[in-house]
């Protein structure tokens, strides 16, 4: 039965081709549902549940087939391409942040903003810059502010020693 769902016809019945398997699906139950199949048997086969079938179907009665298209995302389009978002930056970011002119080896946001600015002409706020490196799986990271010159011990001692002195009490 799931393989007599999944067959492709819209090469030969000129119908709209599916731009993701999201899209296709849709169609296809709406192949089924014309084919005189019931809105659970489709949902059973498609493995998505019969509210979905549902709507789908309801869509499909009031625009037709085309209703089913995947419609655009609403919103701003995005400032990056999704091969520069995907496989450009990253490349450009393994070649580390000393390659760019910035002291140690630590991407901060402000750091990768810099890098899409110079490499991509575009300006992201940094906190889009975090949802950026997010999406591409990259951590963000923050520089360590502490010397390398600390000497842990004294400040151990420091904590132990005078800070119950100085600190005041909370009655």
């Amino acid at each position: 039965m799931l393989n007599r769902c999944f067959r492709t016809t819209h090469a030969l019945t000129m119908d709209p081709v599916p731009s993701d398997w999201r899209e296709a699906r849709r169609f296809r139950a709406y192949e089924l549902k014309q084919e005189g199949w019931r809105q659970t048997d489709i949902a059973e086969a498609l493995g998505v549940s019969e509210g979905a079938v549902s709507q789908w179907m309801n869509k499909a009665r009031e625009g037709g087939k085309e209703a089913l298209k995947t419609s655009p995302r609403p919103g701003r389009p995005p400032k990056l391409s999704e091969k520069q978002r995907t496989e450009e930056l990253p490349k450009l970011l393994e070649k580390g942040p000393e390659h760019f002119g910035f002291r140690g080896d630590v991407w901060t946001r402000k750091r990768v903003r810099k890098v899409i600015k110079e490499g991509f002409g575009v300006e992201y706020d940094v906190s889009q810059v975090g949802r950026i490196l997010d999406q591409i799986g990259w951590s963000r990271q923050k520089p360590d502010h502490r010397s390398n010159r600390r000497d842990e011990q004294a400040i151990k001692e420091w904590k132990e020693e005078e800070w119950p002195r100085v600190k005041k009490s909370r009655d």
